[in-house]
């Protein structure tokens, strides 16, 4: 097979569809009902979280750091249009070119134009979540440009026509058994084959990618990237990663295309005090990254020499515009959250039929696209609030996902003309609570009903939609009288309390 270079070129993955069909629900049961995932989850989040914990206690500002950088990204929302203007600025001060997309299908034109005008068909990826929310690689297939990916888990994910499914660990739901698998059988198709041989040794997995990403390295001319900050001060952009592969695609291509969420820009060079603090030891369990690079324009006979800075939207100023769903857009992408969520660890992230999977994507999917194409996701949590707590920016996720779960239902009711289950459900209990003396009655009839299905102190299977409840769960049956009765009658009514 072909590298790329002549003959038939490598074959590119089928379009994915991140949004839509199956929901969260239906994805759920599918991924609870692989073993093997759960496993995998388990042990990488396990061992991710404890790490975390273990860096993040040895600093003693470490909440003062995490109120920095929630303050820094609060202020920065608060004036996103000045800090982007004066970032555009900066960039073009230093050489490089800014381009503003509208959306995913604007941004995915500029980028194919710019590689185009290069004359080259074919570039190098450095990890970026934004570049895979627009669905860059497919738009770069069908113009007839080879995106390959350089990143260890990115390469997995792509070799194996796969899904991210982690923010810092896409292929977190492959073991190195599978990855070796995948190694051995596709990676003859994009370039080097795998080394005879070749054993699920992480080092020997390692030193296969290293070989076959090596001649790309050298051979491209053109790269693209994802930035986690822009200073708006500056024009500086900047990359962490841990492997390497990210300073090859920055010094090396001799054209550099950066995508970034407008979101990701910072106002001073000194914010990145805080921020390069916080986003290691959140989302590696590291003090610092083995790979922070940063770069300001061109500079003549060192490194890229043209740079393109692509500005995405792409339903960002909508959800600015959300003074509650606006806190998501302060994510830096550390993945804390993912690694502590118990829905996430059970079901991993392509149950969550998006870039973005756990919390973070639960909240942040549905406003970016709109919460009639991700209805299901906000009801994708148990609303604990480990994510919350782990958030190195504090963002308030259980108040997001209520709030986005409010709009679902408000999205449904006007949809709706004839009210649906749910809402007779709701209007019933509204009635039932209004006032002492319904909810009294409706006490008593349930602990009548309950006490004749109970057999040896917990209700049996219940009947028609409420089977969901009681097959996976025992019901105990209710006390033979409520608190209720027991008040009024041990100390009758006072204060309204006992009162019909």
């Amino acid at each position: 097979m072909s590298d790329g270079t002549n003959g038939s070129p490598p074959r590119t993955p089928n379009p994915v569809v991140w949004l839509g069909s199956p929901g969260f629900p239906e994805a759920a049961r599918t991924a609870l009902a692989d073993p093997q995932l759960r496993r995998n989850l388990r042990k990488a989040t396990g061992t991710i979280r404890d790490k975390r914990l273990a860096v993040t206690a040895e600093l003693d500002d470490w909440e003062q750091l995490r109120d920095a950088g929630a303050a820094l990204k609060r202020r920065t929302l608060r004036h996103l249009d000045r800090y982007l203007l004066e970032l555009e600025e900066s960039v073009v001060k230093a050489g490089g070119v800014v381009h503003w997309a509208a959306d995913a299908a604007e941004a995915n034109r500029i980028v194919t134009e710019l590689v185009r005008a290069t004359g080259q068909t074919e570039v190098v990826k450095v990890k970026s979540m934004a570049t895979q929310e627009i669905g860059l690689n497919e738009a770069l297939a069908t113009a007839g440009i080879h995106a390959y990916e350089t990143d260890l888990a990115e390469l997995i994910v792509q070799l194996g026509d796969d899904r991210p499914s982690h923010i810092l660990v896409p292929a977190i739901h492959r073991n190195r058994a599978e990855i070796r698998e995948i190694f051995v059988r596709e990676m003859a198709h994009w370039g080097r084959p795998a080394p005879e041989g070749l054993s699920d040794e992480p080092r020997a997995l390692a030193e296969a990618a290293r070989l076959h990403l090596r001649e790309k390295f050298l051979r491209a001319r053109v790269a693209v990237s994802g930035a986690n900050f822009a200073i708006a001060e500056t024009g500086t952009v900047g990359v962490v990663e841990s492997e390497g592969n990210g300073r090859m695609c920055l010094t090396l291509p001799q054209t550099l295309i950066t995508v970034m969420g407008i979101e990701k820009v910072l106002p001073l060079w000194s914010d990145l005090e805080v921020f390069l603090q916080l986003l290691p030891r959140s989302s590696t369990g590291e003090r610092m990254n083995p790979y922070t690079s940063t770069w300001t324009g061109v500079t003549p006979g060192d490194g890229p020499q043209a740079f393109h800075l692509v500005l995405l939207d792409n339903g960002r100023s909508a959800t600015l515009a959300d003074r509650v769903g606006r806190q998501a857009l302060a994510c830096i992408r550390c993945s804390a959250c993912l690694n502590v969520c118990p829905v996430y660890e059970r079901t991993g992230g392509h149950a969550y039929g998006s870039v973005y999977p756990g919390p973070i994507g639960a909240v942040l999917t549905p406003q970016l696209a709109g919460v009639e194409h991700a209805s299901t996701l906000p009801f994708a949590s148990t609303l604990c609030g480990a994510c919350y707590d782990a958030c190195p920016v504090k963002i308030n996720i259980p108040e997001l996902l209520t709030h986005l779960r409010a709009e679902v239902v408000e999205a449904g009711r006007r949809r709706r003309r004839i009210p649906g289950a749910e809402s007779l459900v709701m209007r019933a209990a509204t009635a039932v609570l209004a006032t002492p003396g319904r909810l009294a009655m409706a006490q008593r009839a349930a602990t009548l009903g309950g006490r004749l299905l109970a057999r040896g102190g917990t209700i049996g299977p219940l009947p028609g939609p409420l089977h969901g409840w009681s097959d996976a769960r025992d019901t105990q049956a209710p006390p033979p009288e409520s608190f209720r009765s027991w008040w009024q009658r041990t100390h009758g009514p006072t204060n309204g309390v006992g009162e019909h």
